[in-house]
């Protein structure tokens, strides 16, 4: 169901702190905090004892201590003391996951701590670019299999009826979809031309009239999404353009984290090409963005009920041929990976 030897977002930075807390990554409880200088640690939380969750402990300067009793771990899940003198269990140990911080969040490494490399994190393109502004939100619980929301991110067409108010237009209904191949992943996309802007892009393009939009919708392996959108004067756009001086461009970055089979946590930002350090903009890019990712949760959350109890087998269109593509590609990672585990089991 999960591919482990990649990079996950576990949190934004802001929610990692002194104090013990549990998240839940691919079914997998851990432990996360920081050190005294700030580093960050994620182990395993449950005490190899009696599986107390190390998260109701207590952190002892850079180590933590079980509420139990007492049994006390380093920052590389070592067990350093337990009660009753002698020496420690080999087994006293608990599983250390590699972490990194980067674009304001912190990555999670679940797989094979000896294959993690900060170099596979995904890139972000102007992150810390001045000429670009960014809005963001708190991270949302999706009622829904990843999956789904990988499949929505691949699918351009539903904002003509999701997202009617904000990024949807009427040319997204027929306007033919592109699937090129990519070694990282899917990418659906299309240029839709001379068309009326969408009601969000509406208040934040900076010209009158009709527009070229294209519509890239991009999933990377495991589950990173880009959401390219670009808006360019009516005959200025698509392919073969010339992108004109006044281009409206913004990137929405999204990286879905499964939690369990049933439920995931969506991180979610947005760069932008115009009034970098303009607040209120940003305010309202971020509650309009909101509101449209709202009304995926509403739809996911529903589909996620249908598929679980369908009487009848789901069917598959035309418009569906990217996210078939990215289950496909990504199911046979996962098999390919548990194969090489059994392999080194045996």
């Amino acid at each position: 169901m999960f591919l482990k030897n990649a990079w996950y977002v576990a949190a934004w930075d802001h929610e990692v702190t002194r104090d013990l807390q549990r998240i839940t990554v691919l079914r997998e409880h851990i432990c996360i905090f920081r050190l005294e200088d700030g580093g960050l640690v994620a182990l395993e939380d449950a005490c190899p004892h009696r599986k107390l969750p190390l998260s109701k402990g207590r952190i002892k300067g850079d180590t933590v201590e079980c509420g139990y009793h007492g049994l006390t771990f380093d920052c590389a899940g070592q067990c350093v003391w337990a009660p009753g003198g002698g020496r420690l269990p080999s087994e006293a140990r608990v599983h250390a996951y590699p972490l990194e911080e980067r674009y304001g969040l912190i990555w999670i490494w679940m797989g094979n701590p000896a294959l993690a490399d900060p170099n596979d994190i995904f890139e972000i393109a102007h992150y810390d670019d001045p000429a670009w502004g960014i809005n963001r939100g708190a991270a949302m619980e999706l009622e829904c299999n990843y999956l789904l929301m990988c499949d929505n991110l691949l699918d351009p067409t539903h904002v003509a009826w999701v997202h009617a108010s904000s990024f949807g237009q009427s040319a997204a209904r027929d306007t033919p979809l592109r699937v090129p191949r990519t070694d990282e992943g899917v990418i659906v996309h299309r240029w839709m031309m001379d068309v009326e802007p969408a009601p969000f892009y509406k208040k934040v393009i900076g010209f009158e009239g009709n527009c070229d939009r294209l519509q890239h919708y991009e999933v990377r392996y495991p589950s990173h999404a880009l959401i390219k959108a670009i808006f360019t004067p009516a005959g200025t756009g698509g392919p073969e353009g010339a992108l004109h001086d006044d281009v409206f461009i913004m990137d929405s970055y999204n990286f879905m984290t499964p939690v369990t089979e049933g439920e995931t946590r969506y991180y979610w930002f947005q760069l932008r090409n115009i009034r970098p350090d303009d607040a209120a903009l940003s305010e309202v890019m971020s509650n309009d963005v909101r509101e449209a990712f709202e009304e995926d949760r509403a739809v996911l959350r529903e589909v996620q009920k249908g598929m679980e109890t369908k009487r009848t087998p789901h069917i598959d269109l035309p418009i569906d041929g990217g996210p078939l593509r990215f289950r496909r590609q990504l199911q046979a990672m996962i098999n390919e990976e548990r194969e090489v585990d059994r392999q080194m089991a045996e």
